[in-house]
């Protein structure tokens, strides 16, 4: 079972889930843990940024020792798997510290993907049975896993194209209202000067 541990604002809190939607605010960074307990492991990882500012964030993974795996600058989605080659503690962080308004929300989802497979039993020898089982098994689990994705990549879509479409409707509602504006203005200083030329035609006339 996976365990993570969740730093906000210098604020730690225990987390059992595996996925989960945070946000992080401006200038904030947040931080997630894994412990691997087996060499050579691989863990997967998915995170895409669903709200907020221009839909990106910076993100680290350090390994037990403080070896930096990756370290990767205003990336807006990420869907990758890495072998661990340590025993130890993972650190995934992320960070908002570029934007000085704009709070982001991040989908973030942490997963050994030997954890399924390491619960098979082992086909006896010779039982071809149940290495097809075993591969029927790994087969399916594969392509949920793709599923997920896809779906995952859906809502992020789905979301951003929402996010899109309300700053949108809303440049064109104060363009709407600052031409109207412009509109009234203009026309009010076109009727006063009509309205001062007129006036010193009356005044040379008389």
């Amino acid at each position: 079972m996976l365990a993570r541990l969740l730093s906000l604002s210098c604020l730690l809190t225990y987390v059992a889930a595996t996925a989960l939607t945070f946000t992080l605010q401006p200038n904030e960074k947040s931080c997630f843990y894994i412990f691997n307990q087996n060499q050579r492991a691989n863990i997967g990882y998915y995170f895409a940024v669903q709200a907020g500012g221009s839909f990106d964030v910076d993100y680290t993974i350090k390994a037990p020792g403080g070896r930096i795996l990756a370290n990767e600058q205003k990336q807006r989605q990420g869907d990758y798997i890495f072998t661990a080659d340590l025993i130890g503690e993972y650190e995934f962080c992320f960070s908002n510290e570029m934007s000085t308004f704009a709070e982001k929300v991040v989908d973030f989802e942490i997963k050994d993907n030997d954890e399924f497979k390491a619960s098979l039993p082992n086909a006896p020898a010779e039982n071809t049975a149940v290495e097809g089982m075993q591969a029927s098994a790994l087969r399916i689990e594969e392509k949920l896993g793709q599923l997920s994705n896809t779906l995952q990549y859906y809502k992020t879509r789905n979301n951003r194209n929402q996010s899109t479409v309300k700053s949108t409707e809303s440049r064109i509602f104060w363009f709407s209202v600052f031409d109207v504006v412009l509109m009234c203005s203009m026309a009010a200083f076109q009727v006063l000067v009509v309205k001062f030329f007129f006036q010193g035609s009356r005044r040379q006339l008389v």
